[in-house]
Order: structure tokens, then sequence, then C-alpha cells
């Protein structure tokens, strides 16, 4: 290993970082990363991408490039030079025919899209309108035509039937008079114990593994509609973090290296929240103060909002609750 690579290779593991991560962040393919650390130029496509190679990727590790080849110059190959001659007069040509070519095809784009137009309104107009217009004509008039003796029946019908169904428990009470007073006092109590109920359930996050994708560990967070999920990464040392919206390729909102004492705040939101820790033993990962980890050195974490599915403890608890509703 060269010298310059071995500088390379611990400001990377300074920052926490793998070959994995400097290749996505630089598009370097990690087989010349390698072949960067080790000295072996030979592996590279040629002399020009040497020096471009070893600038991205001090850049990565936070190493000053110019610095780094002034110092190692004599071990780092001098780029060949590059043709300056080009032939000016093919290079007008293409340029002049592409553009007579862009224009045929903008214009020729034009008129198909305004014909396309005049199909779908003619389309609309003639055919579409006039299959509306016979399909409300065919249909039958909803309409029922009655007579008074059937409203009366069925109007008394109907009053019997609303003064069963008002109040079914009063076959139950013939026999025995019910106090008005002591029923609605009975029934305001155990409307408070539900709402007591519903609210504690709907104030409460549940945070449960979920899984693995690759080498993904996936939690999903239950959470009451509209509530705010606080998502906490706090770092007790040095750690390479990576924070993204939705999975592991989405929008970037962190991609840096936290220092101790050093804290994130996010929301976890519809689309999902993926992390990565190249240290995992110096953060700590909290989703409303509950600490998810998948127990490895990198850690990659997928937080999804969903529905926890019931344990078997909560469906007997259930069963139990609406046993003795039906009791009561």
């Amino acid at each position: 290993m060269s010298d310059l690579g071995q500088k390379l290779k611990e400001a990377r593991l300074a920052r926490g970082m793998t070959l994995d991560d400097v290749q996505e962040l630089t598009k370097i393919r990690t087989r010349y990363l390698e072949a960067i650390e080790a000295g072996d130029y030979k592996v590279l496509p040629g002399s020009f991408y040497v020096r471009a190679f070893i600038k991205t990727y001090a850049e990565a590790v936070g190493i000053d490039p110019d610095e780094l080849l002034t110092e190692h110059r004599q071990h780092v190959p001098d780029p060949a030079p590059e043709p300056t001659m080009e032939p000016v007069l093919q290079k007008r040509r293409s340029t002049r025919a592409a553009e007579r070519n862009s224009k045929w095809l903008s214009t020729t784009l034009m008129w198909s899209f305004a014909v396309l137009i005049l199909v779908v309104i003619y389309m609309y107009f003639s055919v579409w309108g006039k299959s509306d217009e016979i399909a409300n004509n065919d249909q039958p008039d909803p309409t029922r035509v009655t007579n008074n003796s059937e409203v009366g029946s069925g109007n008394s019908g109907n009053g019997a039937n609303n003064d069963t169904n008002s109040n079914p428990g009063n076959n139950a009470g013939t026999d025995t008079p019910v106090d008005p007073g002591d029923t609605g006092t009975d029934n305001a109590g155990s409307s408070n114990n539900q709402g007591g109920n519903n609210s504690t359930e709907q104030g409460s996050i549940i945070v449960a593994q979920d899984g693995k994708e690759g080498s993904t560990t996936k939690f999903i967070v239950q959470a009451p509609a509209n509530a705010q999920v606080p998502v906490v990464i706090t770092a007790s040392g040095r750690s390479w973090v990576e924070v993204r919206k939705g999975d592991k390729s989405g929008e970037k909102l962190f991609y840096d290296t936290m220092e101790s004492g050093d804290v994130l705040n996010y929301d976890l939101g519809a689309e999902g929240l993926f992390i990565k820790s190249g240290a995992s033993p110096n953060t700590v990962i909290t989703v409303a103060e509950q600490v998810v980890e998948d127990g490895k050195t990198t850690s990659r974490i997928q937080l999804n909002l969903g529905e926890v599915p019931d344990s078997e403890g909560n469906e007997e608890n259930g069963a139990n609750s609406t046993t003795n509703t039906t009791g009561e």
C-alpha cells in the first residue's frame, strides 16, 4: 500500500465510512477505490483518471486534494496530453443538421398534438354525446304511483315498526318498571369509560420490528391520526450518519459526520425515514422516546408508519372485554 493510499484509507476510517459509502458519494467504482488505496494505478482506465479519481476521493473524506497530490507527486503519473485539434467544419455541419432535425421534430409534434385534440373533440360530440342522450331517454321513470289506501296502510305499518325498533328493551321491561334516572346514570358512566379507553389507545405510539430487507432492518410505527412522531438521533462519539426521506434511495436530509453531543431531530411522515450509522455504538436512535437498534456495527434502519398486528394477549383481552360488556 502506498503512502497516499494509506492516508486516504485512514481518513475514510476516521469518518466511519466504508468503500461502498465512498462509491455512493463519488460515483467511483469500488475496485478503483481499492486500487488507489493499494497504489495500483494500472487498474484505472488511464493516467488522466488517476489524478481526477484521487482528487474526488480526497474531497469525499475531507482531505485537501491539491496538497495531497503535491506531497505525493512523485508517485502519481502525469496525465497524458489531450488532442487539441478538432474537425471544426464537420462539427458545424453536424450542429446545423441537428438544429434542422430538432425544428422538424418540434413542428411535427405540434401539428400531431393539434390533430389529436380535434379528433378527441369530434368523438366527444358525435359519438359519446349521442350515447349519453340515448341512455338517458331509455331510462324508466323511477317514480312509483300509489293510492291513498296504500299510503295509509304503509304509514301505520311503519309506525308500528318504529315503535318496536325505537325501544327494543321494552319487551324485557314490561313486567318490571325501570327507573329512568337510574338508567341515565348507568349509560352515562359506561359512555365515559369507553371514552377514556379510546383516548388512551389513540395517545399511544407503538414501535415494532417488521423484518429485514437485505442489510436493512425495518421497523413499523403505529401512531394515532395526525399525531407527530419524533425521531431523535444522538451522538455519543464520532460517527458517519446518513438520513434520507423515504427509503435508502430517497432525498438526502443529512449526510455528514456527527461528533459527541450532536443531536438531529425529525418528524416521521407517511413517506418513511431511512437512517444509516457508520458507528452504531456511538449513536442512539429513538422513535417517540423508544430506542430502535439492529445490533450491528453499521446500522441500516428503515422506519415506516403503519399498523402493528395485535399480539395474542391483546386479542384475548379484547375478547374478555366483549364478553363482560355482553354480560352487563
